[in-house]
């Protein structure tokens, strides 16, 4: 049987980049967010960027599709005001 590490290596999943509300989330729960193992979704959290003065938070996830993150977030009760579908020049997780 198949390590998940070998397979994430060999499927790569793609990355989304989305903007939404704060909605009064802590630095404390976005940090655990970035934590947590992929969802029943497939999602899982690369990286997350905010900003308190404007209220907005910028989530890079891995999922397997734009559905997948709409999902996730609709999970949380959050609605996603942008979202699409973006490549990295760095390594692939």
């Amino acid at each position: 049987m198949l390590s998940l590490d070998i397979v994430k290596k060999v499927i790569v999943m793609p990355k989304f980049l989305n903007i939404h509300s704060l909605d009064n989330c802590s630095e404390d729960q976005l940090k655990k967010s970035k934590q947590l193992p992929a969802d029943e979704f497939g999602v899982t959290h690369v990286d997350i960027f905010y900003n308190t003065e404007l209220g907005l938070c910028f989530c890079i996830l891995d999922a397997p599709n734009r559905g997948a993150v709409e999902r996730h977030h609709e999970k949380h009760g959050i609605k996603c005001d942008w979202i699409t579908e973006v490549s990295t020049t760095g390594p692939s997780s």
